[in-house]
Order: C-alpha cells, then structure tokens, then sequence
C-alpha cells in the first residue's frame, strides 16, 4: 500500500506531521482541548508540578556529572560522597551551589504544589466517577515521589541522610518472615555501606524518574480522555453547541496556556528568593547534621525524617509496638498512604464539589487538614508524653475520616447542583 501524504501543513512542519502527528497531538492536547471555563488559582498546581519536574530532571543532569556514589573514606576522612557534594559540587566547580540548591529546594517545592493539587481534588471530587483512573495514576506519582524523595535524600550521606536511611531501612525488618532478607536485600550489605549508596544512586537517577515520566503522560492522556474537572463539579460534555464544542469550556490554548504562564512567573520568583535567601528554610528544607559527613558511630541527639514526610513517621511513632514488634506502626503509615488509593470508592455524596456539600463536609475537611498539619509538626520534633497522645488522636481521626466516610457522605446535607458550570 503506497503511503499517502495527508497533513495540512506544509513545508517541514507537513513532512514530520505526515511522519509524527505532533500537529494532530497539539490539537488534541491544547488547542481543541476544551478545558473548564470556570477554573480557579487551585487550577495551576498541576502545571507547576510539571514545572518543578523539569527543574528536578535538569539540575539532577549536572548534579550526577560531578556526584560520587561511593561511601568509603576518602584522604580527607570524610565519605567519598558526602566529599563529592561538600567540596566538589558546593565549593570547587562554577555555580554548582546554585544547581545543588535548586535541586534541594525543587523537592521540597513539589510535595508543596503536589499536596495543595491534591488537596484540591480532595475539596471539588475530582477522584470521583469518570476520573478514578487520573486519580490512581496521581496517587501512584505521589508514591513514587515519595520513594524518589527519600533514596535522593540518602546520596549526600550526611548524618541525617545516613541515620534517616538506618531508620526508615529497618523497618522492612519488622515484616515476618522475609524482613532480614528484605533488609539485606535494600542495603546491598548487612549494613548501609557503599554498596547501598550505588544501588540508591542507580534507582534515584535512572529507574525511578523513568517509571515517573510514564506515570506523569498516563496521568494526563487519562485526564485528557475523560475531561478536567471543575469547581462545580458538573461534566461540561453534558451541554454542547452545534458543533459538538463544550458551552462551558474554552480552548486550553492559548486561554489557559497564558493564564498557567502568569502562574509559573510567580511560583518562579518564590522559588527564587528561597534558593537565594533561605535555601535550608531554617533546617527543614536541608537539617543542620547533614552538613556533617556520615558517622555511624555518633547517632544525633534527634532524628527526624524531611518535612513532607512527617504526618506519616507521626502515625508510625504513635502506634505502640504491641507484643514487641514494630509492625503494627509500620502497616499504620503504609496504611495511611494506601487508604488515599481507595478514595473515589469512599465518597458517597451525590454532589462532587463541596460549594455544594452541607457543614458536615466542610467541618470534617477543615479538621483532616489541622490534623494532617499537626501530624507533620509532631514529625518534626522530639516525642514527649503529651505529643504522642496528640499524634494517636490525630492518627485515629486521619483514618476515621476516610474509613467513615461511605457513612458521613451519605447523611451530610446537600445543595442544588446547577445544570451549568457558574463563574463565582
């Protein structure tokens, strides 16, 4: 069968389109891609995640140019790694300190815009039906984010990033049965050593990021598929015109594409005044012990994990260690992620959006959101008496308000769904 030239374009555009349809995807993707017209600020976090994904994979590019992966003793005494980043990358070669900074803030940057992209569609439905696919997908990122977060943490291989990894490492070995082997297994070794630093190396670099990028085109193709959600909660494919076009949507380009450009000016100048002016945000962003090269014989007076991981090391600490093992804290904190999975099959409100939800939607929400805060500043510092207490009925509310929502759901009061999308 001969092969027929179809494109509209011409020139070199109409000979790769005839090859690569990138017209025919721009059009699908952007320009005919009919997206809300009523979309607010909340609107913008997916597109900055996307920003600070691009600054994660760049500066990583010239961060691995000059990185050792090697956790022995150097001449100087210090680790060949922590060597690496200390002097190579912060002190010996041109503007490296920039990149690593960058590098350091944009992780604390994307669980910033990923947690309020979540928090959005926790607040309007959009996990609910037809979009419990984007949502799995988002939640598989966030996954991944998370594991990306905590093996790139341990490669400088300072005191924080060695004794957080002895930390979270060994709780896989309070799984019965396979936790020794699967320790074992995770290390490369019997103990974290250069070994666990090249395998960490090779995941943080080349596997994770790769299963990442995939994650992140499914998680669009399946939200370009079904349609974005809104504010209101309504379908704009259930009113169109003549021409088969949303009445209540507009093209996503140019309207949004410029709208979203605005917004990441602004996320970038914020993002630029942190890595100029508070690149560490006073121990959170970067702790103080990870200047200081990994020792495992000097354990730090208080270990505690980076802030985006703290509501969930607050469940693990508040969950006794019931006849002698640690597993029950370790089921708690994979529980309190794996619960977010099940989500859109826990809603059962017949309205999506909360503007049209009763008090009990709103009063829950807003106590879930001080309770996740408070579980992240218990995270943070030391474990007292009154602050576990505070944690455990923080714990037991976090999982209350998901478990209890098929109940709550139901006999919370609702409003009147307009028929159309309305500009408030």
């Amino acid at each position: 069968m001969a092969f027929k030239e179809n494109s509209s374009q011409r020139g070199i555009v109409g000979w790769i389109d005839n090859r690569l349809p990138v017209v025919e995807a721009t059009r699908k993707h952007m320009t005919e891609y009919y997206a809300p017209k009523n979309f607010n600020f909340l609107y913008v976090f997916g597109v900055l995640s996307m920003v600070v994904l691009v600054n994660q994979i760049i500066t990583g590019i010239w961060l691995v140019m000059h990185y050792i992966p090697d956790a022995t003793l150097s001449e100087t005494g210090m680790p060949i790694a922590f060597a690496s980043v200390e002097t190579a990358i912060m002190r010996d070669v041109d503007w490296m300190w920039l990149i690593r900074y960058m590098h350091e803030v944009g992780a604390s940057m994307f669980f910033v815009v990923v947690y309020i992209h979540m928090f959005r569609g926790l607040m309007y439905g959009s996990f609910r039906k037809p979009r419990e696919l984007v949502w799995i997908f988002g939640m598989l990122i966030y996954l991944l984010l998370m594991a990306e977060a905590f093996i790139g943490y341990v490669l400088p291989y300072g005191q924080m990033s060695f004794w957080g990894a002895q930390v979270i490492i060994s709780l896989f070995g309070a799984i019965p049965y396979v936790g020794d082997t699967l320790l074992e297994f995770i290390r490369g070794d019997f103990v974290i050593s250069a070994a666990t630093v090249s395998r960490f190396f090779a995941l943080h670099v080349i596997a994770l990021p790769l299963v990442l990028v995939f994650l992140v085109i499914g998680h669009i193709l399946a939200l370009h598929h079904v349609g974005s959600n809104n504010p209101d909660g309504i379908e704009i494919k259930d009113h169109l015109d003549e021409n088969g076009k949303p009445l209540d949507g507009i093209p996503f380009h140019p309207y949004y594409s410029v709208h979203d450009t605005f917004a990441v000016g602004i996320f970038l100048i914020i993002f630029a005044l942190i890595v100029f002016y508070a690149p560490e945000m006073g121990g959170y962003f970067l702790e103080k012990p990870n200047f200081d090269p990994a020792n495992p014989l000097a354990t730090p007076s208080h270990i505690a994990p980076v802030w985006y991981f703290t509501p969930f090391y607050s469940i693990l600490r508040a969950i006794p260690s019931w006849f002698g093992t640690q597993i029950w804290g370790v089921i708690g904190m994979g529980g309190a992620i794996a619960v977010l999975f099940v989500l859109p099959w826990l809603d059962r409100s017949p309205v999506k959006s909360i503007r049209y939800k009763g008090p009990l939607t709103k009063i829950l929400l807003t106590l879930f959101v001080i309770c996740f805060l408070v579980l992240g500043y218990l995270g943070v510092v030391e474990a007292t008496a009154g602050r576990t207490l505070v944690a455990r009925l923080c714990t037991v509310y976090y999982f209350a308000f998901f478990l209890l929502m098929p109940i709550w759901s139901k006999l919370d009061k609702t409003k009147p769904v307009p028929t159309r999308v309305t500009m408030k």
